[in-house]
C-alpha cells in the first residue's frame, strides 16, 4: 500500500489509489504530455483517457509536485556541498607525497 492509500481524497474513484498515484507521478516527474501518460498506462493494460489524467493531475497533483520539488532540491544541495570549496583539485588529497 502507498502512503496515499487511506487518504480520503482517493475515495469514490473508479481506479485504485496506486494507479492514480502512478499516473500523476508520471505526469509531474517527467516532461510528458497527458496523451503520453495515457499511452504509457495503456501499454500496461490500464485504459484511461488523457482527460481523466488531467483531472487527476488537477486534484492530486499539488502534493506530488511539492514532494518532487522537495526531493530534488535536497539532492541538488547535497551535490553542491560535495563538490568542494575551491578551484579544481583543491578538495582532493595531495598525491605528490606518496
Amino acid at each position: 500500500m502507498t502512503r496515499f492509500a487511506r487518504d480520503p481524497l482517493y475515495r469514490r474513484h473508479r481506479f485504485p489509489t496506486e494507479i492514480i498515484a502512478h499516473a500523476v507521478w508520471l505526469y509531474f516527474r517527467f516532461p510528458l504530455s497527458l496523451r503520453m501518460v495515457e499511452a504509457i498506462l495503456a501499454a500496461r493494460g490500464i485504459i484511461v483517457s488523457h482527460q481523466t489524467v488531467r483531472l487527476w493531475a488537477e486534484k492530486f497533483g499539488g502534493a506530488f509536485a511539492n514532494d518532487i520539488r522537495r526531493r530534488t532540491a535536497g539532492r541538488l544541495g547535497e551535490r553542491i556541498a560535495r563538490r568542494g570549496n575551491g578551484p579544481m583539485g583543491q578538495d582532493r588529497p595531495d598525491m605528490t607525497s606518496c
